[in-house]
């Protein structure tokens, strides 16, 4: 009796249980068959070596692009640049050391080009940045029509170089420009832009700024949206008015902003080279007859590709580039005592 009850009670533990309930049987049922032996471990290495390839897989396209068309160029211009290669001659290389960059500091024209680099660069970016503020800051109030007035200030970035270049060209020009005619107009003697040595840096400038203002409106309009509305509310509670708001809670939250556009302009203005070729027309790559706007971008392509000169031409990129380095580690260090005294 008490073992009919123990059946009775536990029935799925009896040894009368049926083939099919068995758990084997169960899985051959439902189609799934006992996996042979190491299968599953050969799935888990493949899906080992696939989480660890993958991202490798996935990045490596750039650094093939990046390691063919830009590392491997670097490289083989620090090897020109301690040489002397004529461009007539690629194969007729002879070792110089580094007497290509000991020419270059005894070079008047070098440091002349380095000279009109900087003072391009200031006088094109110090503008620009100060416009460009002030036309986030307006964008960012609620205006009609914001989103075209957006598209309108990013249409110069979109422009071509050669487009924007020859429109300046007509303004600036000597005879029958309208800058000179606006000048004439209030009063002032009409200037040679191409042949002064301000007015042609000037003009060389005004085509930079208009090309790049809106661009970086556009950056500094994005970080404005992102500055807490909280701060201006306390600002106003506080009996703020817009431009004290502007001053003591929109600038200071745009300094990282502020430093990554300096950064960004002035490393273009340190590469410019198409607006003042274009500007100068047959004297172009001379930057002028007086070599008064040469950057280092147009002193670098006149020994290279002009003179034929590829070894100093190549000692100037390097240069060049040392000069962006530079300017890349005081931006790390301001970012870093920036980031301190917040």
């Amino acid at each position: 009796m008490s073992s009919s009850k123990e059946a009775l009670a536990h029935p799925a533990s009896s040894a009368d249980a049926a083939p099919g309930d068995q758990p084997g049987a169960a899985g051959r049922a439902n189609g799934r068959g006992t996996a042979p032996p190491g299968s599953s471990s050969w799935r888990s290495r493949l899906y080992r070596w696939d989480m660890k390839a993958s991202p490798y897989a996935f990045i490596a396209p750039f650094f093939i692009v990046f390691g063919a068309f830009s590392l491997v160029p670097l490289l083989y211009t620090a090897w020109y640049s301690l040489h002397n290669v004529q461009l007539a001659n690629l194969d007729g290389q002879t070792w110089t050391g580094l007497d290509n960059y000991k020419n270059l500091l005894s070079s008047d024209f070098f440091w002349n080009a380095l000279w009109n680099t900087f003072t391009i660069g200031v006088i094109s970016t110090v503008p620009q940045l100060l416009m460009a503020i002030g036309l986030a800051h307006l964008l960012n109030y609620k205006l009609r029509g914001s989103t075209v007035w957006r598209v309108v200030m990013l249409t110069p970035y979109a422009t071509s170089v050669a487009a924007a270049t020859l429109v300046f060209v007509l303004l600036y020009s000597w005879d029958g420009g309208m800058i000179n005619w606006l000048l004439e107009f209030v009063g002032i003697d009409p200037v040679n832009w191409r042949e002064s040595d301000w007015g042609s840096q000037f003009a060389v400038s005004s085509i930079v700024i208009w090309r790049w203002t809106g661009y970086n409106a556009l950056i500094y309009l994005a970080a404005m949206q992102a500055i807490p509305a909280d701060l201006y509310e306390s600002a106003a509670i506080d009996g703020a008015n817009r431009w004290q708001q502007f001053i003591h809670v929109t600038i200071p939250q745009l300094r990282p902003t502020i430093l990554f556009t300096v950064v960004v302009s002035t490393i273009g203005a340190t590469q410019l080279f198409g607006e003042p070729l274009l500007f100068g027309g047959v004297s172009g790559s001379k930057g002028g007859s007086g070599h008064q706007y040469q950057t280092l971008g147009l002193y670098m392509y006149d020994q290279g590709w002009i003179i034929g000169n590829l070894g100093k031409a190549s000692a100037i990129a390097w240069s060049m580039f040392l000069i962006l380095l530079i300017v890349a580690v005081i931006q790390l260090l301001v970012s870093r005592r920036l980031r301190k005294s917040q």
